[in-house]
């Protein structure tokens, strides 16, 4: 059982695993596989001991490269995994529960040198990358931190927040601001085939949204990359989220229930027949919220509602490889009757004045399911092919009443009339793609790995978006067209490993773009250089490009004889060099620090066609515009970022980090200008700890979370305002926004303290467990815009 407290409202998570309760002996299997890290191929024989352990407890793995560990006690514990000729591991904090069975994926990498004498020294990789072809500017986030770091809420958008360099809004919404690039250009993968993005009630820019629809119950390791990607990454600018599902137990039913304030979820996983190698992997989760207003119990304006989906199915062969199939899938709505501005900005528009009030009805729903097949050709090599449909459907109604006070002959109001109401803006989008990837994988020795990849996308658009333009009173349609647009990418990987200390990564990615022939070939390289002592010098470089929002190649632009047109169609590439050095220091096995320095030169930005304007389409938010636009932008993005880390070990952990970065562009104007995500720093301080082995009898667990986070506010267009600091706005003629000090400055800096709290009950065959979050505990208001209001002092009020 949890129970959340989120924003001064309480709700109760309760999980039950595995549900009947019986005996007294608290103990459960820990097993798993254990493949080569290159090939992908079982390795047999491999030691697998229980660290500490007294009497010694360990096995081997079988001919498939399984292994089980029987009567495995309760608690955090530690494997040491050893292989002759492939190098040692330490697999540290692994929770063991008694309602759920430990099921673990493993991966030894091949020692350079063959002949040695069997030294069991296990390497340890807490927070590096899962994906062995990654050198720099990635780490991995486990479901274990997205359920343990206070402030993530389960939620593995939220837990990259409490990472060096990420930043975000602090307006209660989920989107990743990475190295002050926009959240627009962050790529979304599930199983490694591009999705969209996983969020309830986002926006057609996949900035905006609130909640994910990835449960971390679902969650296997994966990994977040914020610069420099791969050679295998593509049409990504500000980092890329390479989501892992874990496989279901294929030795037994098991099955969770959840309830929360957030949602009430149910989760079923087991295998398909005794014996049987597969398994399959189901959740479902409604808004309890929503249950609750349904049963009449509440009734509150805004208060939106969602459900989501997700499964995992794997199929292994004994001769035909593996074959997986998975899905994600949600659907939320939500409708606010009179908007207030310090709420949230409605689409298409900017916050200027609270004279306008605002209907808002949205609906969305996203789908992405896929299947991958991976087949071992030989003993060094594998072949893995996948094939991925993606749905998406985005309704947007914002209705405008223009209300005026009334006030009698002393000045008392005595009431309001309405000047005029309509239906402002009214937006249909639908988007369904194809994908298909093929990667080869080789290893040609051990110091010596090949990877060669092809990806196809179709991506069909349906458009039909209109504003009313209140001057002549007739409908404007921005955007209205049912196009589709084909890219294609291509890769060469290769990893050379000098050295048991020096590892070099290089490789070219291609990306063409087939609307308009625009295309870009890629260089990358990196390298990682460990000196001894634990410390590791990486350096790494890439080019990369990003295709632009798809609204801006088909907006209607107007031109001067009247009429509309697309002018936009023949936009290039996005583009962006990346150096990325770090050095680390591992001090120990559990305690590291890192400092990263990076500089990104950006370039071909879409910026509006005016020698006058400052607008480019990096600062795109839901407040989109269409305007003719050409590649003649520019910007950079650099920084430096610290982070002193001790991952959980002996019941406690800490992270220490922060961030000094810098944001700016240039558009046509020729001005340079901070974005509005250039929020010069920040700083995230989140620690825990555990206390196990309490209750009569030693079988409940208390865990106590905190973060403490503080950073520079999203830079704004400012009120108009005379030479003495007073706002003088022009009603009038509806001018109420200062461009001639677009982002020079924001308002406030923001910060938060989140504290977090579970209690865990472990019983036969089941583990209870009560959860407490309090968020922004000191109810922190910082000022992120401001708009125009008589009714407050100095006639400004703020977004908070």
């Amino acid at each position: 059982m949890k129970t959340l407290l989120q924003s001064g409202l309480f709700a109760i998570l309760l999980s039950l695993l595995s549900a009947p309760l019986f005996g007294q002996n608290l103990q459960q299997v820990v097993r798993g596989t254990i493949v080569d890290a290159d090939t992908q191929l079982p390795l047999i024989g491999v030691q697998v001991v229980l660290a500490d352990s007294d009497p010694l407890l360990g096995t081997t793995s079988d001919a498939r490269g399984t292994f089980r560990l029987e009567n495995v006690p309760m608690g955090r514990i530690s494997l040491v995994v050893s292989y002759l000729g492939y190098e040692s591991e330490l697999v540290q904090a692994v929770e063991v529960n008694s309602g759920k069975e430990v099921v673990l994926n493993l991966e030894l990498r091949q020692a350079i040198h063959q002949l040695q004498e069997l030294i069991v020294k296990a390497a340890n990789k807490r927070g590096e990358a899962v994906n062995e072809m990654a050198l720099i500017g990635v780490r991995s986030v486990s479901a274990d931190e997205t359920e343990r770091f206070a402030g993530g809420f389960s939620d593995p958008s939220r837990i990259v927040h409490s990472y060096a360099g990420v930043a975000t809004t602090n307006d209660g919404d989920n989107e990743i601001i990475v190295r002050g690039n926009s959240p627009k250009y962050m790529q979304w993968r599930l199983e490694g085939l591009e999705i969209t993005n996983p969020t309830h009630f986002a926006d057609q820019n996949s900035v905006k949204g609130g909640i994910s629809a990835l449960n971390n119950k679902l969650l296997a390791t994966s990994d977040f990359y914020t610069g420099a990607f791969a050679p295998e990454f593509s049409n990504a600018l500000s980092g890329v989220y390479d989501v892992k599902l874990r496989s279901g137990n294929n030795e037994k039913f098991e099955s969770t229930f959840g309830f929360g304030l957030l949602g009430t979820d149910l989760t079923f996983e087991g295998p398909f027949k005794k014996g049987y190698g597969g398994s399959y992997l189901v959740n479902y989760r409604y808004s309890t919220m929503s249950i609750v207003k349904d049963l009449g119990l509440i009734d509150i304006d805004g208060l939106g509602k969602f459900q989501d989906a997700a499964f995992k199915v794997l199929l292994p062969s004994k001769n035909k490889g593996v074959l997986s199939i998975f899905g994600l899938y949600g659907r939320s709505g939500i409708a606010i009757s009179d908007v207030k501005p310090e709420f949230f900005l409605t689409p298409g528009d900017e916050p200027s004045t609270a004279e306008i009030e605002e209907d808002f009805d949205k609906w969305n729903y996203f789908l992405n399911a896929g299947i991958s097949h991976s087949l071992p050709i030989d003993n060094r090599s594998y072949l893995k092919t996948s094939i991925s449909f993606s749905g998406t459907g985005i309704d947007e109604e914002v209705y405008e009443t223009l209300r005026v006070d009334e006030f009698d002959e002393t000045g008392e109001m005595i009431g309001d009339s309405i000047l005029s109401s309509h239906l402002d803006f009214d937006s249909k989008v639908r988007e369904t793609a194809i994908r298909a990837a093929i990667t080869y994988h080789h290893k040609i020795n051990a110091r010596n790995k090949l990877q060669v990849g092809a990806r196809f996308s179709n991506v069909n658009y349906r458009y039909d978006q209109s504003w009313l333009l209140e001057d002549i009173g007739t409908r404007f349609a921005a955007a209205d067209f049912d196009e589709s647009m084909n890219s294609s990418t291509g890769f060469v990987s290769w990893k050379y490993r000098l050295n048991e200390s020096v590892s070099i990564l290089s490789g070219v990615n291609y990306h063409h773009l087939h609307l308009n022939d625009k295309f870009a070939i890629e260089p990358r390289i990196a390298m990682q250089w460990k000196l001894g002592g634990g410390n590791a010098i990486n350096a790494g470089y890439g080019l990369h490009s990003s295709q632009e929002s798809i609204h801006n190649y088909f907006a209607e632009v107007p031109q001067s004889d009247g009429s509309t047109a697309q002018v936009n169609q023949n936009l290039d590439l996005l583009k962006a060099h990346h150096f990325v050095l770090a050095y680390e220091k591992r001090f120990n096995a559990n305690l590291r620090a890192k400092v990263e320095a990076y500089y990104q030169h950006l370039y071909n930005l879409p910026v509006e066609n005016d020698p006058n304007s400052y607008y480019a389409t990096i600062n795109e938010s839901n407040d989109f515009r269409y305007l003719a636009l050409l590649n003649e932008g520019k910007g950079s993005n650099y920084g430096i970022e610290f982070t002193f880390e001790r991952f959980l070990s002996k019941n406690y952990y800490y992270m220490l980090n922060a961030s000094i970065f810098n944001s700016t562009y240039t558009a046509m104007d020729g001005k340079k200008r901070s974005t509005q995500y250039d929020g010069d720093y920040l700083i995230n301080l989140l620690l825990g700890k555990e206390f196990d082995n309490l209750g009569k009898k030693a079988n409940q667990t208390l865990s106590l979370n905190a973060k403490a986070f503080v950073g520079g506010g999203k830079k704004i267009i400012p009120l108009l305002r005379d030479e003495n600091g007073q706002v003088n706005v022009d009603v009038e003629n509806q001018q109420y926004m200062d461009y001639d000090k677009v982002y020079e400055s924001s308002l406030d800096d923001v910060y938060s303290i989140v504290l977090s709290g579970s209690y865990k009950f472990n019983r036969p065959s089941a583990t209870h467990e009560v959860f407490l979050t309090l968020d922004n505990v000191t109810n922190a208001q910082g000022k992120l815009w401001e708009y125009y209001d008589l009714d407050q002092p100095g006639s400004t009020g703020y977004v908070t």
